[in-house]
C-alpha cells in the first residue's frame, strides 16, 4: 500500500480568485488531508488567478516520480469549466506525459456525503 501511495498524488483543483483569502477553505482541506493521511501526497492547484496552475503542479509531481495524479475538482457542481476546460488541460498533460496516469474525479460538491453535509449545515444555520 505504501508503495502505491508513494506513486500517487492527489491534486485538489480549485477555480482561483483575485483575493488570496478566497483559497482559505481549500488550504484547510489540503492541511486536513495531510494531517489525516501523511503518506498521501496532496497539493492544491488552480484554474486561474492563483498559482500553481494545474499543469505546473502536475509536472512538478511527475518530476518527483509520481506516476498517477488524481485531480479532485473543489467545485460544487460540474459546470462549463469541468465540462470543457479541465478535460482539455488533462488531455494536454496526457499528451505531454504519456507515461503517467491522470484521473479526473467528480466535483466534490456532487458527492452524496458533501450534499448531506451542506444540508446539515443549512439546517444548523436555520436553527432547525
Amino acid at each position: 500500500m505504501a508503495d502505491h501511495m508513494s506513486r500517487t498524488a492527489l491534486v485538489l483543483f480549485a477555480h482561483g480568485a483575485r483575493d488570496p483569502e478566497w483559497a482559505d477553505p481549500m488550504q484547510r482541506v489540503c492541511a486536513a488531508l495531510r494531517d489525516q493521511a501523511p503518506e498521501l501526497r496532496v497539493e492544491l492547484a488552480f484554474l486561474e488567478f492563483m498559482t500553481p496552475a494545474l499543469r505546473e503542479c502536475a509536472e512538478a509531481l511527475l518530476d518527483e516520480g509520481f506516476e498517477r495524479i488524481v485531480v479532485l475538482p473543489m467545485f460544487i457542481a460540474r459546470g462549463g469549466h469541468l465540462r470543457r476546460d479541465v478535460p482539455l488541460l488533462l488531455d494536454d498533460l496526457r499528451e505531454r506525459n504519456p507515461q503517467a496516469r491522470f484521473e479526473l474525479a467528480a466535483a466534490v460538491g456532487e458527492a452524496e456525503s458533501i450534499v448531506q453535509a451542506m444540508a446539515r449545515h443549512a439546517l444548523t444555520i436555520a436553527g432547525v
